[in-house]
């Protein structure tokens, strides 16, 4: 049999990539060509929408910043209207996963820009951050700290080369402090040295095991870092970019300033002005916290670390196939049994996936990594697996997936057993739900067809599917002797019918 725990690499298919960051300050989109396996960035687009200023009480977006960003957002759909699926991966970030209506946000954009919008966790984030930076700036072996103050929520990452060791995202960012401490926009030492403490009493509980890490020099990506370490150059403040004296430098010109508005700063831009005291405050904490001395800036960061993330998905560094791997081996997962299940969920996937439109690279893949997670659940309970499978897969970090794969994988976990109709109360499209029936019925037939748990035993039959009918004709002769089997078709032709589907055997 062939190893369904090694990645399998396929040729990049794309010439022209392109990444969007939907943040909760601004969306950004960086545009690259793919040329003999590297990249090169051909345009770099974006807008300040503020879309965490629309967040309401309610936590609720409202429905300017929501207009605000389907704006920016047509206006990317312009350079990359000709780009096919898989050449655009858009993901959202803090704002996104805190707003309560943002799947209303998401089909919106989806009318207007045709790929799919991912929520990505915030370790999630952080990591890609991460890839972002390490892509761009070769520190050769030196352990490195990465700090990405965005709109919503700031990054923390400590990694050596390209692989990150400890991740985290703190609910904190320069959007959400102007709201706090800075309103009205009036910058006084007394509202600034509050943002200080609030973001310090934030970093209290990464404090520790960051500081007992270490590193051997720090990095900081995007917007406040950004802003901070030009004009601190710009100004000939220093040359060693950010340092806690250039920092007390820039508080002192924002208190003497008063307002945002008045903010006047070579090497700021305009419509920084108003976020910048919030950000800087955090900045300014996170350098007392973790001791630091002096920070570089890196160009890279986000949507740097989806595009050559996407790309990675093609080669042998598909940081989800180790992720899946952890999780086997974590849950003590019965390998020969998961990979039996999934080689016959594999085989009756390439019978049927034209008829049933699932002939595409991410429907292979989901279905492999299901097949392989099924049974993480079973050493809590065997009567209730699946739904701790679902619970575990739904709630885990899992480095390199997106909350919508999370979700998809949960709900092929949960339905590949018993109730057909089972749900975890996520919204998916009308599209995906479809597709992840039809991968659910594949897995559903694997996992029955192996419910004896005889090592070795491949069933060999043929599928033929038409809409919601699926007609499985097995080896004359093979379902003899197997009255087990037969019985849970049986079953499982009930369970099918409950959704409209209908399952015949011979």
């Amino acid at each position: 049999m062939q190893s369904l725990l090694l990645q399998q690499s396929h040729d990049f298919p794309f010439e022209k990539i392109a990444a969007i960051d939907l943040g909760s300050n601004s969306f950004h989109m960086v545009v690259a060509q793919v040329t003999h396996g590297q990249l090169r960035i051909t345009g770099q687009f974006g807008d300040k929408v503020q879309l965490a200023a629309g967040l309401q009480s309610d936590d609720r977006l409202d429905d300017a910043s929501q207009q605000r960003g389907l704006d920016c957002l047509a206006q990317f759909a312009q350079v990359i209207d000709d780009l096919p699926p898989g050449a655009v991966r858009i993901v959202g970030t803090n704002a996104l996963r805190a707003a309560k209506n943002r799947y209303d946000f998401i089909l919106k954009a989806m009318d207007v820009i045709s790929h799919p919008v991912e929520i990505i966790a915030g370790r999630e984030e952080a990591r890609l951050i991460y890839v972002g930076v390490s892509k761009t700036m070769d520190h050769g072996d030196q352990k490195r700290l990465v700090v990405d103050i965005g709109g919503g929520s700031t990054e923390f990452i400590i990694g050596r080369a390209l692989d990150p060791i400890l991740t985290e995202s703190l609910h904190m960012g320069c959007v959400s402090f102007r709201q706090r401490f800075f309103a009205d926009g009036t910058i006084t030492k007394s509202n600034f040295q509050k943002a200080v403490t609030a973001a310090r009493l934030e970093l209290l509980s990464i404090q520790e095991d960051y500081l007992d890490e270490q590193w051997d020099v720090s990095i900081g990506s995007s917007g406040t870092i950004k802003a901070a370490f030009n004009i601190i150059k710009e100004n000939g403040w220093g040359k060693k970019g950010i340092t806690p004296k250039t920092l007390k430098q820039l508080q002192k010109e924002l208190i003497a300033a008063g307002h945002a508005d008045n903010i006047d700063l070579v090497g700021l831009k305009p419509e920084r002005k108003s976020t910048f005291a919030a950000g800087l405050a955090i900045l300014t904490a996170v350098f007392e916290c973790f001791e630091i001395e002096q920070m570089d800036f890196s160009t890279g960061a986000l949507r740097e670390g989806v595009l050559y993330d996407m790309m990675g998905r093609y080669a042998e560094s598909d940081i989800r196939e180790r992720t899946v791997n952890y999780f086997v081996n974590q849950y003590h997962v019965d390998l020969e049994q998961v990979k039996l299940v999934t080689q016959t969920a594999l085989s009756a996937l390439s019978q049927v996936s034209n008829a049933w439109q699932l002939n595409n690279l991410s429907s292979e893949d989901m279905l492999r990594w299901a097949g392989l997670l099924h049974e993480v659940g079973i050493g809590i309970s065997h009567s209730r697996y699946h739904k701790h499978g679902a619970y575990i897969i739904g709630e885990s970090d899992m480095p390199g997936f997106s909350q919508q794969e999370q979700q998809a994988l949960a709900n092929l976990v949960l339905r590949h057993r018993r109730k057909f109709t089972q749900s975890l109360e996520f919204k998916f499209t009308k599209r995906d739900q479809q597709d992840l029936d039809r991968l659910a019925i594949l897995l559903r037939l694997s996992h029955l067809l192996h419910e004896d748990r005889k090592e070795g035993d491949i069933p060999i039959f043929n599928l033929v599917a038409k809409d919601k009918t699926l007609h499985a004709e097995f080896l004359e002769g093979w379902l003899e002797g197997r009255p087990l089997t037969v019985a849970n078709l049986q079953r499982e032709a009930d369970y099918l019918s409950s959704a409209g589907y209908k399952l015949t055997f011979s």
